[in-house]
């Protein structure tokens, strides 16, 4: 009796509906790559300050240690699924680690602000790939009809990331120092590396189709072009200036001649035929909408727990880990739940939960009861448990074992474009209507700088934080309408068992 190369390679019955072993030690693996690859996103927000003081520069150039690391990983994730394929999942999962620990190292290093820009763009080289890579390799050791609970694994860092990165980073800097953010990264990738060598699979990748130079001419430099466009507004202030407009139209212009000729060809960069797959073409949609209120309203409550409240960064992160929580509490059962009847009944469940705990943060005041808070931070993390990962399962469950790895390097760009365009958008909203409030900008200031403090009558501090308070509301409202309109695509999302998943079954019984 021959068995089926996934049985072979893990030891694991991928038709099993038991969770073994050696499945939990993969996922173990890929969520420890996960771990470092989101913490180092978010971990770098509370160090600005600190590298325009040490490195003496403005606040612009600092964030290019945001910008760059995020470039990086737009350009790398088109080529991660033609890269799996051509080369094997384990191998270039070991060369992303290896990119990436060496890139923090080489960042704890850093002499002056040019040089920690150019160690994050290679620390981004690998951490793009970690997240796709990750998808491909659990989504191929449990089989379509374990991989919601294995997504839920995943989806643990993917949610604690936004809200672990700004305490971890808060603490190691006052403890330590600010080369300890990246110092960190050091152990944990030596052991992920080590991890990996010895726990995943040996691969065996099959004879790839040719490299599609064109599309990669075309679909990297266009997706980072309209990321760098779309991620200069907040600092812009619109979206209506040069520095804006021309290097996200260019990417637009680059990314619809992408479309054009992955329409056209064989074997494309990125595999744009997957969107005959109903499933797939609905989580993407339920996706995009999503990863834009979700990233989006991601930076507001730390921002008014900050700004309105007078918390520190440490006592916001730890304020919104409620979130996490919820989350973490939602996950197992949710994944569950997907493989046994679809993602469909689990998603809009998490929807309805996530709009109910939404509504409490439209009315924000500079008051507001923190018990509330709170509870309605957790009511949104157990919907969050219900809703992402569970999406990412409904577009990856259905596609067969060579499409997984274009799947998954697909949702990840657009998560990545999502996200980013959701923290414009955002950011834009917020900066406007806290520009509109006459007393706003002065009594957060007040809040930082004992001298504006002195300046203004207490009286006027209370009402321009009122103000601002409720410009953090009315941003929320934007959330809101996002999360809403996610009820449609979500809607059509599969609420049975896909029929894919029963032909992975009979395969393995003919074996």
């Amino acid at each position: 009796m021959t068995q089926p190369p996934d049985i072979q390679a893990t030891g694991s019955d991928p038709a099993s509906d038991k969770l073994d072993g050696a499945v939990f030690r993969v996922a173990g693996v890929v969520v420890l790559g996960a771990i470092m690859s989101i913490l180092d996103i978010t971990v770098v927000t509370v160090a600005l300050p600190t590298f325009q003081l040490e490195f003496g520069t403005s606040y612009a150039v600092a964030a290019w240690t945001m910008t760059g690391y995020t470039l990086a990983l737009a350009t790398v994730i088109p080529l991660t699924g033609w890269a799996a394929d051509r080369f094997g999942t384990k191998r270039l999962y070991l060369a992303a680690l290896t990119f990436f620990v060496l890139g923090s190292a080489l960042c704890s290093l850093a002499w002056n602000i040019e040089t920690l820009i150019a160690f994050r763009v290679i620390q981004g080289i690998g951490g793009g790939m970690l997240m796709p890579l990750g998808m491909t390799i659990m989504t191929h050791a449990a089989g379509p009809q374990r991989v919601g609970r294995l997504m839920a694994v995943l989806g643990v860092p993917m949610l604690l990331g936004p809200i672990g990165g700004p305490i971890l980073g808060g603490w190691l800097i006052e403890s330590l120092s600010w080369h300890w953010i990246f110092l960190i990264n050091v152990p944990i990738g030596a052991v992920a590396l080590i991890a990996a060598f010895v726990i995943l699979p040996a691969d065996d990748p099959q004879p790839s189709e040719s490299f599609d130079f064109l599309g990669m001419l075309l679909a990297s430099p266009g997706l980072a072009l309209f990321l760098y466009g779309v991620s200069t507004i907040p600092e812009a202030g619109t979206a209506l200036t040069p520095k804006v407009l021309v290097p996200a139209l260019i990417g637009v212009v680059l990314l619809g001649l992408f479309v054009r000729h992955a329409l056209r060809t064989e074997h494309p960069l990125i595999d744009l035929h997957l969107f005959r797959n109903r499933a797939l073409t609905f989580a993407v949609l339920t996706m995009v909408l999503f990863a834009i209120a979700f990233f989006g309203a991601g930076l507001l409550l730390p921002s008014y727990l900050q700004q309105v409240r007078g918390e520190s960064a440490l006592w916001a992160g730890l304020l919104i880990a409620p979130q996490g929580l919820g989350a973490m509490l939602s996950m197992p059962i949710a994944g569950r739940i997907v493989d046994r009847s679809g993602p469909g009944r689990v998603v809009l469940v998490g929807l309805v939960l996530i709009t109910l705990g939404t509504v409490y943060f439209t009315q924000l005041e500079a008051d507001s009861s923190y018990p509330i808070l709170l509870g309605s931070l957790f009511v949104m993390g157990l919907g969050m448990g219900c809703t992402m990962m569970p999406v990412m399962t409904a577009a990856l469950q259905t596609l067969n074992h060579q499409q997984v790895a274009r799947g998954s390097t697909l949702m990840n760009i657009v998560n990545q474009t999502a996200g980013s365009i959701g923290t414009a958008l955002m950011s834009v909203v917020l900066t406007g209507l806290i520009k509109n409030e006459p007393l706003a900008g002065p009594a957060i200031a007040a809040q930082f700088d004992p001298r504006v403090a002195a300046e203004l009558p207490p009286a006027a501090v209370r009402e321009g934080l009122d103000q601002a308070a409720q410009a953090f509301g009315h941003t929320y409202v934007v959330a809101l309408v996002l999360i809403v309109l996610t009820f449609v695509p979500a809607f059509f999302l599969p609420r049975t068992k896909p029929k894919a998943l029963e032909g992975a079954e009979a395969q393995v019984l003919v074996h």
